[in-house]
């Protein structure tokens, strides 16, 4: 049986600016929560300086596994439009991590939503798609 589930091919970038602030976004393919912990510490360490660095990710077949992270901006502002774009391009097996520069002027709940999906989907516009195919084998012990 073989299921088909789409990724991206390589890393990408993005970047979306708004009244100042500076969201630049990147996605990544992976393949575990591992892989997923190194590229956050890494981002940690890299963009120390920025106001926020949230996230999404998903990763699996059926029963997949997913988080989003709002890294300080109120409930639902950033993680879950991230995660909506990872959604809407039907990807699994990615994280899109969206690097935020404050740049002086509040955008306000609705301004912050559009302005981490429009970052999130900048990035994965950006990215060449790709199809995989996952196998699984079944064997018959009669």
């Amino acid at each position: 049986m073989q299921q088909i589930y789409y990724s991206i091919k390589a890393p990408s970038e993005g970047l979306y600016k708004e009244l100042g602030s500076k969201f630049i976004s990147f996605a990544f393919p992976v393949s575990s929560e591992t892989e997923i912990k190194d590229i956050l510490e890494r981002f940690k360490k890299e963009y120390y300086d920025a106001r926020h660095i949230c996230y999404a990710y998903r990763i699996g077949f059926s029963e997949q596994k997913f988080r989003v992270n709002d890294a300080g901006e109120p409930a639902h502002t950033a993680g879950d439009p991230i995660f909506n774009q990872i959604k809407s391009f039907e990807l699994t097996n990615i994280i899109v991590i969206v690097v935020r520069y404050f740049g002086g002027t509040k955008l306000g709940k609705s301004g912050l939503i559009q302005a981490y999906k429009t970052a999130a989907e900048e990035a994965l516009k950006n990215a060449e798609k790709i199809e995989k195919k996952r196998t699984s084998h079944y064997y018959n012990f009669l």
